[in-house]
């Protein structure tokens, strides 16, 4: 064989190593599907949407994915007021809604803003504030409490 040979054959081996390697699932991918798992288990409904105007969370970048996560419970006898919030400093800053929810604390990390209507109650967050998912009890507990509110 030529020459030529070993390269064709080096190029398709690197080419299929790639694909192999480019397969697989980075670890914080990883993290991220168990804490979706898990937060479903409790009886979160995680999912990503695109940030509403509201909350003014910084638009797509390098560092940050356009859409944004959304974790929310569903209460189903429940007849909410509409409420959004930002929160700033770890304290609710009311943008619509009742003014009681005005300075309610909010002891979590990387909560962006909080809605609760009709029957559900969610926060837009930073799932990589918390890859190891230790706040998502306390985040059901809050979101609980703000229903009760």
């Amino acid at each position: 064989m030529d020459q030529t040979a070993f390269w064709v054959i080096g190029l398709i081996i690197l080419f299929v190593l790639g694909s192999i390697f480019g397969l697989r699932v980075s670890p914080r991918e990883k993290a991220l599907g168990a804490m979706r798992d898990r937060a479903r288990k409790m009886g979160l409904h995680p999912r990503l949407v695109v940030a509403p105007d509201w909350t003014k969370i910084p638009p797509a970048s390098s560092n940050r994915a356009a859409m944004v996560a959304y974790y929310s419970i569903l209460i189903p006898q429940a007849q909410l007021p509409l409420m959004r919030a930002l929160v700033k400093d770890q304290k609710l800053v009311l943008v619509h809604g009742d003014e009681k929810f005005n300075d309610y604390p909010i002891a979590l990390k990387g909560i962006y803003a909080i809605d609760m209507q009709a029957n559900c109650v969610g926060v837009f967050w930073d799932e990589e504030s918390d890859l190891h998912a230790t706040q998502l009890e306390q985040m059901k507990d809050v979101l609980h409490a703000l229903a009760a509110h």
